[in-house]
């Protein structure tokens, strides 16, 4: 999505949530800003993702969370077309 990410990862119990939101959070956006912002070192005080974030667990569903995370972008051309006839 242009504004957003979903991303459906399997964590074992022995990790955080957090530890590992924070730590994909952190080399994403140093990976980004090398590659796309021309940046060697010096990211302080540059913020690249939103401060939170939410987490859920899949559970028997995981098919259905599979699919819509597959579908979010036609998804939301749709509810974008439905929105202009209004």
């Amino acid at each position: 999505m242009p504004d957003h990410v979903h991303m459906m990862i399997a964590i074992p119990p022995k990790h955080a949530v957090s530890q590992v939101v924070g730590y994909i959070q952190g080399k994403s956006a140093i990976h980004l800003a090398r590659v796309y912002g021309e940046r060697k070192r010096n990211f302080v005080g540059q913020h690249f993702w939103a401060r939170g974030y939410f987490v859920s667990t899949v559970g028997r569903d995981e098919a259905t969370i599979r699919a819509y995370i597959r579908h979010q972008e036609q998804e939301d051309q749709r509810l974008d077309q439905l929105n202009l006839l209004r």
